[in-house]
């Protein structure tokens, strides 16, 4: 696999997990999910996380990206310790830091694009129209600024999440299974974005995918198997 051509070799650690552990009930039984999993991803990197489904996947990213507290274990974020902090300490982090971009877009029907990517900025408390309107521009839909999700193919809401991923101007953007609800084509030009923007903008890229092919795409592909790091 080629290096991200903006990637230096010394690139420093942005993320650091030692022995992740956890597990769900269900009924009686305890699955164990992840069984110690340690790993660290790099400034500038597109990793992409595959393995079987229920291997633990969408869980080890979740926890990488302070979304779900792990039962034990640590996950160190450009030097600090994710889940030690306050939970204010922690969205703060969330929101200014990290973007995610999930399978199912979690676009609000009601709302346009431009006002969909503008959401993120609000939570902050500093509404940014111009700047949600740039982010639409980077992923292509700077003339699709007025339209309802309705209006929008599948393709273009995913774009749409992925600028509101990128409104913060965060280091690392988590996708989970961004390419799960559309066709090729059009999922091979959103792998395509997302890539570039680790190209072109020093962003770092973790991706969970079932594909195995699109797997190869990254600096590094992790696979997970009963809940444990083979590659």
């Amino acid at each position: 696999m080629t290096p991200s051509p903006n990637r230096s070799p010394f690139a420093s650690q942005l993320i650091v997990a030692r022995d992740l552990r956890r597990s769900f009930k269900i009924g009686p039984r305890t699955i164990e999910v992840l069984r110690g999993i340690s790993t660290e991803i790099q400034r500038g990197e597109a990793v992409f996380l595959c393995g079987a489904s229920g291997a633990g996947k969408t869980t080890l990213l979740y926890t990488l990206a302070g979304l779900e507290r792990p039962e034990s274990g640590t996950v160190e974020f450009d030097g600090m310790r994710l889940y030690e902090g306050g939970e204010a300490m922690q969205a703060r982090l969330r929101n200014e830091r990290i973007g995610f971009v999930f399978q199912g877009y979690f676009l609000l029907p009601e709302l346009t694009a431009v006002e969909n990517v503008m959401l993120a900025t609000l939570i902050g408390g500093k509404p940014r129209p111009d700047d949600a309107a740039e982010s639409l521009a980077r992923v292509g839909l700077g003339d699709r600024l007025h339209h309802l999700p309705a209006e929008l193919s599948g393709g273009e809401q995913q774009r749409v999440a992925i600028a509101r991923a990128l409104i913060n101007d965060p280091s690392v953007i988590f996708a989970d299974e961004p390419t799960g609800n559309l066709d090729s084509k059009t999922g091979e030009g959103i792998v395509e974005l997302l890539l570039g923007l680790v190209r072109d903008h020093g962003k770092t890229l973790v991706v969970v995918t079932h594909d195995a092919e699109l797997a190869t795409r990254g600096d590094r592909r992790l696979e997970i198997r009963d809940g444990l790091l083979v590659a």
